[in-house]
C-alpha cells in the first residue's frame, strides 16, 4: 500500500493477541472475535506449557480466520521480547489476512465491550490510527520511577527477575558515563501498548524495522519498550492529523499502580464507556465473558456512551461487593474494643451535616468525637505509632485503632462518623463485645444537590451532556436509597434516627437516647442553627 492511499470502507479487523495462559479462554476469545468475519494472529509465549499451546492449535486449526506467529519467543515484562513477539504476530497477520484494514493489539485478558457492527462503523468513520503517543520527556505519563534512564542506558537484564544485577548494571553505566543518545531524527513518545493501527501504518512500521537497524538496536536495550516503540515509530511515520492520541481499550489502574480487574457486576458500566474493548477481565468472571462474547455478534445494538467511567468505577466499587469473600478478614481475629465500652456511630451521607452535629456535641457534652476517620485521610488523629497514617491502615486495623483511641482519650464512650456506604465497618463493630450504637441522620437530596455532588466527586464535569446527567441522577439517588436499605435491613439493635423533615421536638428523644444525655442537652443539639443547610 502506498503512502497517501486511503483505507477502504467496511473495516475488517485483524486482532494481534499476545497471551501466555488459560488456553480455554484464548480459544473462546478467538472463536468469538472471528465468528463475524474478523481475524486473529496469536503469539503464545514460548515460556508457557507446550501442552497448552498444542490445545490452542488443535482447537483452532480449522478456523481460516486464525493464524499464529511463525516464531514464538520467551517474553518478559519490560523486555524487548514483548515488542518482538508483537512484530512476529503482526507479520503473520499481514501475510495471512490481505483484506484486513485494521490491526488491533490485545491481550488474553481483554474482552470486546461493543458489538462487531459498532466497532466496524467506529473505525470506518475516520481514516486514522488510534495510539497513545505523548512526548516522552515533557509529558507526565511516567508518574514514578526511571524516566530518561530507560533510554540513555542499555538494559540487558530483566528488573523483575534480576533486580540486584539490573540496578548494579545501571549504577556501573552511570559511574562510567556510558550514556547514549536517542536517534537524532526521532521524537521519543510514550503511551499505552494497546493500539489499533491501519494496514498501511502497520506496513510502514514493518518496512521501517528492516530499513532502520540503528533504531532497532537502540530500542532492543531500552527498558519497557512496549510503551515507546510503536508510539514513537507511528508518530515518526504518520501525519499528526491522522493520529488519535488515545487507546480504544478501556483500562484503569488502582492507587497502587495495579490494573483494575472487572467482574460480573461491571457489565453495564463497561458497555457505557467510549471504548471498543476492556482490560482486564477476571478469569472468574465467566458470566461477564459469556455476555460480552454474545454481544460482539449482536446486530442493531444501541450503546449509551458516557465518559465518566473511571470515576463511576471508583464510585460503584467503593460500596464494596456484598458477599465476595475469599479469606477471613484480618480484623475478625483481633481482640474486642473492650467490654464495657460504648462506640457511638453517626451515619450521614452529607458529611457537613454530621460535622455540624458533632461540633455541637463537643460544645455541650464531654464525649470525645472523631469525624470521618475511615473516609477522610485528613481527619485529625493523634500519633498512634503509624496505624493512623492512611485510610487503608485504619480500615485494615480498625479494631486496634479504635482500642487505641479509647485509651488515648481515656474514655469508655466515643463518637465517630461513618459514611452509610461503610456497612462492613458497622457490622464488624456491631459484632464486638462492646456496645455499639447507631444514629442515622436522614437528609433530603434535591436534584441540584446530587448534580453538585456528582461534579464535586468527578462523576460529571462542566461539559457532561444533559442526557448523561439525567441518566446519572437516578443512579446516584438509587445508590443513596440502596445504602439506607442495607443499613435498615442489617437490623442493628441500638439504632436511632433523626430526620431533616422532622421538627426539633421530634428529633430530641432519639438524640437523648443515643447520646444518653438529658433532654435539655439533646434539645440544644437538635436546635443547632442551620444543621441541615447545604
Amino acid at each position: 500500500m502506498k503512502k497517501g492511499q486511503k483505507v477502504s470502507a467496511l473495516a475488517k479487523i485483524a486482532y494481534i493477541l499476545l497471551c501466555h495462559k488459560d488456553p480455554d479462554a484464548i480459544i473462546a476469545q478467538a472463536r468469538s472475535l472471528t465468528a463475524v468475519g474478523d481475524c486473529m494472529a496469536i503469539h503464545f509465549d514460548a515460556r508457557a506449557r507446550p501442552e497448552h499451546f498444542a490445545r490452542i492449535q488443535e482447537a483452532l486449526k480449522d478456523n481460516p480466520n486464525v493464524t499464529f506467529a511463525k516464531k514464538r519467543i520467551k517474553c518478559g515484562w519490560g523486555e524487548w521480547s514483548l515488542v518482538q513477539a508483537t512484530l512476529n504476530a503482526v507479520e503473520s497477520a499481514v501475510e495471512a489476512f490481505p483484506r484486513a484494514t485494521h490491526f488491533y493489539m490485545l491481550s488474553g485478558d481483554c474482552q470486546a465491550i461493543k458489538s462487531a457492527e459498532y466497532a466496524h462503523e467506529f473505525l470506518d468513520r475516520e481514516d486514522a490510527d488510534y495510539i497513545e503517543s505523548f512526548d516522552y520527556f515533557n509529558s507526565d505519563w511516567i508518574k514514578t520511577g526511571m524516566k530518561e534512564d530507560r533510554l540513555i542506558y542499555r538494559h540487558f537484564l530483566n528488573e523483575r527477575k534480576n533486580k540486584w544485577l539490573f540496578y548494579k548494571s545501571l549504577e556501573a553505566q552511570r559511574a562510567l558515563g556510558l550514556t547514549r543518545k536517542v536517534p537524532g531524527d526521532l521524537q521519543m513518545m510514550i503511551g499505552s501498548q494497546w493500539w489499533c493501527l491501519r494496514r498501511r501504518t502497520v506496513e510502514w512500521v514493518l518496512e521501517f524495522t528492516l530499513q532502520r537497524r540503528d533504531v532497532m538496536r537502540f530500542f532492543r536495550t531500552t527498558w519497557i519498550p512496549d510503551e515507546t516503540f510503536f508510539q514513537t515509530i507511528v508518530r515518526h511515520l504518520v501525519p499528526e492529523n491522522e493520529i488519535r492520541c488515545r487507546t480504544l481499550t478501556f483500562l484503569m489502574f488502582t492507587d497502587y499502580g495495579m490494573p483494575v480487574t472487572f467482574y460480573n457486576d461491571h457489565y453495564d458500566l463497561l458497555l457505557s464507556q467510549d471504548f471498543l474493548f476492556a482490560r482486564k477481565i477476571s478469569p472468574e468472571a465467566t458470566e461477564l465473558k459469556e455476555r460480552l462474547g454474545m454481544l460482539y455478534a449482536a446486530e442493531g445494538q444501541h450503546f449509551q456512551i458516557s465518559n465518566e467511567g473511571r470515576k463511576l468505577f471508583h464510585f460503584l466499587s467503593g460500596r464494596g461487593r456484598i458477599g465476595r469473600r475469599f479469606a477471613p478478614r484480618f480484623w475478625e481475629t483481633e481482640a474486642s474494643l473492650g467490654q464495657g465500652r460504648e462506640l457511638m456511630i453517626v451515619l450521614c451521607k452529607k458529611w457537613h451535616v454530621a460535622k455540624r452535629l458533632l461540633e455541637r456535641v463537643r460544645a455541650t457534652t464531654n464525649i470525645p468525637v472523631i469525624e470521618y476517620l475511615f473516609n477522610e485521610e485528613s481527619t485529625q488523629l493523634p500519633d498512634l505509632g503509624g496505624i493512623q497514617t492512611t485510610l487503608e491502615k485504619r480500615t485494615r486495623h480498625r479494631r486496634a485503632l479504635m482500642r487505641m483511641l479509647f485509651d488515648y482519650h481515656d474514655t469508655d464512650r466515643l463518637v465517630i462518623c461513618l459514611d452509610p456506604s461503610n456497612i462492613d465497618l458497622m457490622q464488624d463493630f456491631n459484632s464486638d463485645k462492646s456496645l455499639t450504637k447507631m444514629l442515622d441522620i436522614d437528609c433530603e437530596f434535591t436534584d441540584d444537590y446530587l448534580l453538585g455532588h456528582a461534579r464535586r466527586v468527578g462523576l460529571a464535569g462542566d461539559q457532561t451532556p444533559q442526557d448523561t446527567l439525567e441518566r446519572l441522577l437516578p443512579t446516584i439517588r438509587y445508590d443513596i436509597v440502596f445504602e439506607k436499605e442495607r443499613v435498615r435491613d442489617a437490623g442493628f439493635e441500638h439504632f436511632e434516627r433523626i430526620r431533616e423533615n422532622a421538627s426539633v421536638e421530634e428529633n430530641v428523644p432519639p438524640l437523648a437516647r443515643f447520646f444518653d444525655i438529658p433532654i435539655d442537652t439533646a434539645w440544644e443539639i437538635a436546635s443547632t442553627p442551620h444543621l441541615f443547610t447545604d
